[in-house]
């Protein structure tokens, strides 16, 4: 678990939505609508534990990590652990503390859990705020997007999809029926196109 301390609040000024020109109630769902979109699972806990609220992208991370379990709401305990050590908040008077920690299910499923308190003193109350996100969707978002800029063809995108996933040469091989020196091959190739590319953005 890695603890990272951030230094006293520093005065933030946010652009306000209200330049945007919405009334109070459109502000809701404008915001509702922006934190429902989120690729990173969002959720808000009380002192025990309980779901307060969640967005669509952590509902679907929650039933993936409660498979063992019917209901989806459960907070998994690697979750809740986190939590309950931003619990005892004497232990940090005046610091703002973001607790991190990865869960991983599988190959394909390692979620990265960002835990802090989040007082709401606009409504006299404090809850928990956990962020979680999906690093395998995040670095398939970041491959697609490479792969666009490099023009790789389908199966270079096939391959580079497994190389930036961290699958040795071998695995790729075996994950796609091809041989070890056609993998090494393709990926001449990617970084050949990856080196073009650079070398035009540097002439820019």
């Amino acid at each position: 678990m890695i603890i990272t301390k951030i230094s006293a609040k520093t005065p933030v000024q946010p652009q306000q939505l209200d330049t945007i020109k919405l009334h109070n109630s459109q502000q809701a769902s404008f915001l509702q609508e922006v934190i429902e979109n989120l690729q990173d699972g969002i959720l808000l806990l009380n002192e025990t534990g309980e779901l307060i609220y969640t967005n669509t992208s952590a509902y679907r991370i929650l039933s993936q990590l409660n498979q063992d379990s019917s209901n989806s709401n459960f907070i998994p305990p690697a979750i809740w652990r986190l939590c309950k050590t931003l619990l005892d908040r004497s232990l940090y008077p005046n610091k703002i503390i973001i607790l991190s920690n990865e869960i991983v299910v599988d190959r394909s499923k390692i979620f990265r859990v960002r835990a802090r308190w989040l007082s709401l003193d606009r409504f006299n109350r404090s809850c928990l705020l956990v962020i979680i996100e999906n690093k395998c969707e995040s670095l398939k978002n970041v491959a697609l997007a490479e792969v666009r800029k490099y023009e790789l063809t389908p199966r270079e995108a096939e391959i580079w999809y497994l190389y930036r996933a961290k699958y040795s040469y071998k695995e790729i091989a075996a994950q796609l029926y091809i041989t070890v020196n056609t993998v090494k091959k393709h990926m001449k190739n990617i970084h050949a196109k990856r080196q073009a590319c650079l070398d035009c953005e540097n002439e820019d």
